[in-house]
């Protein structure tokens, strides 16, 4: 059955109400970013990045255009079929070398290189051409020629290959990989070959991702520095290097705020490599990239690294790089980068399809609309600033009533009240007489109440959004969302994440949006939906007093 329509610029309009919807938006999602998301008709935009990440992942021009006739309703434009076939045949048409102590940049296509040479932003970094087809190139320039290519339309093969690191023996204790988590690891390490060494892995919360970057340890079996968001993150990290490999204490470090150990394995913070005095001071952190022999770097939720770190990782393109993240998405915009520095996409594992073979949580997600309060409407009709509209919004009082009702409905199950603003959390918290988590709390207790979660004595946490990432609670079975930061896609993915862990027992869960109806914040909720879109969910609507239907919320 016909459902697309494929329109000359490049975008594409999917009707919703298709009997194949979750096979077709999977494979769309392999191919084309997701733009908007109105009731019947979704939108989807092919991106000459897109494109080539699905190149780099082993998808062929034939087999997107293949699915696009087949699906399409109409003919679709020759152009579209002619640009899909070159911006992917772009990926791998230059391809970087190693020539004793210098790069070589190839192509395949003397014109391109011809093109390539008279470009005043790649001039500064060729050192003498060699022939027409290729040039020599400074080793140091590694990362910033291809940054400044893929600027030009031609994303370069890195296959100049990489410094082996410091030797240290990782091996994965009797730990049975899950076929998905093997295909990941071998994706990204391709034999040891050059052609394999960096690039994006893609896993939803829950899959296992640190047991993916493990088993890449366990491959390339070298000193290795892990990156990643926050002090819990780096704690979970260590205890399941311990648990899971044969790595001991001593060979693992600490490097945060708290701590600074540099040891065979560290574990770093994003926030203490971008830490410095003053704005015009230098991050004195950074130097964390060159205190030992790394043979392999690991970017812990690798959408949020944080733009300082782009020019350090320029700096290492010899070094392996493994990106983990649940989404590409990247708030900043620069996923271009990412992809230079950190690599192309290797692998993804569709979550929809995840969640049927039972290793992540079968999810219901619904957006339940609340009428904006009596005290509240006056002051947020008269005020103009947008961003002071949103989070009156936001700060709705009328939520309360709901989420205690939804509390009612799934009375006894592990959940989670999540926000942006710490004054409203902090009204929840008292008024539910729930723990509160925020950055204030000191890390000890923080540890302690999501330990007492983990073990059924707390059932009920209220969380700032130091929880939206890397934090394990695998029995939060129900995820209330009050607040967020505006239309980030990136975060919807995490608080959603924080109920997809697979249960011991009953394996669903619910992730309710409490969004204030006809305001500024149901705006934004449109754009924080199109992840839960992208992964193949489905949400439903419903006004605040539909909720005492309890058919509709726990069928």
């Amino acid at each position: 059955m016909s459902c697309l329509i494929v329109q000359a610029d490049f975008t594409l309009l999917f009707e919703t109400d298709s009997p194949k919807f979750e096979e077709v938006s999977e494979y769309l999602s392999l191919f084309s970013d997701l733009v908007k998301t109105p009731e019947h008709i979704h939108t989807y935009k092919i991106t000459p990045l897109s494109l080539w990440n699905a190149s780099a992942s082993g998808v062929k021009s034939q087999e997107i255009i293949r699915f696009l006739k087949k699906h399409s309703k109409f003919e679709i434009p020759l152009k579209i079929c002619k640009d899909i076939q070159m911006y992917m045949n772009r990926y791998g048409i230059l391809r970087l070398e190693k020539n004793n102590d210098s790069l070589t940049l190839i192509s395949r296509d003397s014109d391109i290189m011809k093109r390539i040479r008279k470009s005043d932003s790649i001039q500064p970094y060729l050192l003498e051409e060699i022939d027409q087809y290729s040039c020599r190139i400074d080793l140091k320039h590694r990362g910033i020629i291809k940054q400044e290519l893929i600027q030009l339309g031609f994303p370069v093969e890195d296959i100049a290959g990489y410094l082996s690191g410091e030797t240290l023996q990782i091996q994965l204790s009797d730990l049975e990989l899950r076929d998905y988590q093997s295909n990941a690891i071998e994706s990204f390490y391709q034999g040891g070959s050059k052609s394999g060494g960096s690039g994006l892995i893609v896993l939803p919360c829950g899959s296992g991702k640190t047991i993916v970057g493990m088993g890449v340890m366990s491959k390339v079996n070298c000193e290795t520095l892990i990156l990643t968001t926050n002090m819990t993150s780096v704690k979970q990290w260590k205890r399941e290097i311990l648990t899971k490999t044969n790595v001991t204490e001593e060979f693992i470090g600490e490097y945060t705020g708290e701590l600074k150990q540099v040891k065979p394995i560290t574990i770093a913070t994003y926030q203490i490599l971008t830490h410095r005095k003053s704005k015009v001071d230098e991050f004195i952190h950074m130097e964390l990239f060159k205190k030992r022999d790394w043979g392999l770097i690991i970017y812990d939720e690798v959408h949020l690294l944080p733009a300082p770190v782009f020019r350090e990782t320029a700096n290492i393109q010899a070094t392996r790089r493994l990106g983990l993240t649940a989404t590409l998405i990247r708030e900043d915009g620069r996923e271009e980068d990412v992809f230079s520095l950190v690599g192309p996409k290797r692998f993804y594992f569709p979550w929809k399809k995840l969640e049927q073979q039972g290793w992540i949580s079968t999810v219901k997600c619904y957006e339940i609309r609340v009428e904006l309060s009596a005290d509240l409407e006056k002051q947020y009709n008269q005020t103009e600033n947008q961003k002071q509209k949103y989070r009156l919004a936001c700060e709705n009082s009328l939520k309360i009533d709901v989420i205690e009702q939804l509390i009612g409905l799934h009375s006894g199950t592990p959940t989670l009240i999540i926000g942006q603003y710490i004054d409203q959390l902090k009204k929840i918290s008292n008024i539910l007489k729930a723990p509160l988590i925020t950055g204030q709390l000191p890390q000890l207790e923080r540890e302690r109440l999501y330990s007492e979660f983990k073990e059924g004595k707390v059932t009920l946490l209220v969380v700032s959004k130091v929880a939206n990432f890397a934090i394990d609670l695998p029995d939060a079975g129900v995820a209330i969302q009050v607040s967020g930061s505006f239309g980030s896609r990136q975060e919807e993915a995490q608080r959603l994440g924080r109920v997809l862990r697979p249960k011991k027992t009953n394996n669903k869960a619910h992730f309710y949006t409490l969004i204030t109806k006809d305001t500024k914040e149901q705006e934004f909720a449109l754009k924080r939906q199109l992840f839960l879109v992208e992964q193949g969910y489905q949400y439903q609507i419903l006004d605040s007093n539909q909720i005492t239907k309890k058919e509709l919320l726990t069928s």
